[in-house]
């Protein structure tokens, strides 16, 4: 089953789940309001896509942390830490089925990974 992580009222989570039900395309939504991700999941979502993917820099989140706080995202390790501490700071939607791991929304991408 593939599993779609996001926040409900992220416009490109919206978009995905459309792009799903259109599809036919069972999932299950789990959102990180309700059920933030746990360390060891951010740290497989980092080691896979890389940090600086995961990372969303361009979101609300991150220009409201103080820079100290946004200087801990330079390792690995840091980004983790502040993801799990701030999960609406991660690139959403993340997708998993099976060994396919997704970010973001691109209808090509998952039109030919799901």
């Amino acid at each position: 089953m593939i599993k779609l992580y996001g926040i409900a009222n992220c416009d490109t989570v919206k978009q995905a789940r459309a792009w799903l039900d259109a599809a036919g395309i069972a999932y299950a939504f789990v959102d990180f309001k309700k059920t933030p991700p746990e360390a060891a999941q951010v740290s497989h979502w980092c080691k896979q896509l890389g940090a600086d993917t995961v990372l969303n820099r361009r979101g609300t989140t991150w220009r409201q942390l103080d820079a100290a706080t946004q200087a801990r995202a330079a390792t690995t390790a840091g980004a983790i830490r502040l993801l799990v501490a701030n999960p609406s700071a991660i690139k959403r939607p993340v997708v998993e089925s099976g060994a396919t791991l997704l970010i973001g929304f691109d209808a090509a991408q998952y039109a030919k990974q799901l």
